[in-house]
């Protein structure tokens, strides 16, 4: 059996990752470890109104848990309904080191992960999560894009 760890954010390139395991693995030879990680959201108090931000971002925190529960319950359903064994984590954490610490704790044969495709720039910038993991993890790992459709 195939252990999956598959790393969902919610997006359409989520949803890519999502469907190229439903094409490549029956569910009988796949057991699935699908992981949410949410970036923590970081409180620096720089001015004397600080205390009504920490209960804003605890808002918006509880808010982004709440949202990563709600497609993180919404993809399990969908692979459990496909027959697929399916175990399910929201972390929290900067998701490049996270994905690759949990897919070792948990032993998984292969990642499968959405790209974002970012290039230049915001590349730079932002980092690309997907690459980070290739170069990082201890398995094999699968990048998916979502195909585009034509007009």
């Amino acid at each position: 059996m195939t252990k999956i760890l598959l790393a969902i954010e919610g997006s359409a390139f989520s949803a890519a990752a999502v469907d190229a395991v439903r094409w490549q693995f029956r569910p009988e030879r796949a057991e699935i470890q699908l992981l949410h990680v949410s970036d923590p959201l970081i409180y620096l108090p720089l001015f004397d109104g600080g205390i009504q931000d920490v209960d804003r971002i605890e808002r918006v925190r509880e808010e982004n848990l709440t949202e990563a529960r709600n497609f993180v319950a919404q993809t399990e359903k969908g692979l459990r309904e496909a027959g697929y064994k399916v175990e399910t984590a929201i972390e929290e954490g900067e998701p490049r080191t996270t994905i690759v610490d949990y897919a070792e704790r948990v032993k998984a044969d292969l990642i499968v992960l959405g790209s974002h495709g970012r290039r230049g720039l915001p590349r730079l910038l932002l980092g690309s999560v997907s690459e980070y993991v290739a170069r990082h993890a201890g398995c094999s790992v699968e990048i998916v894009r979502p195909q585009l459709r034509a007009a």
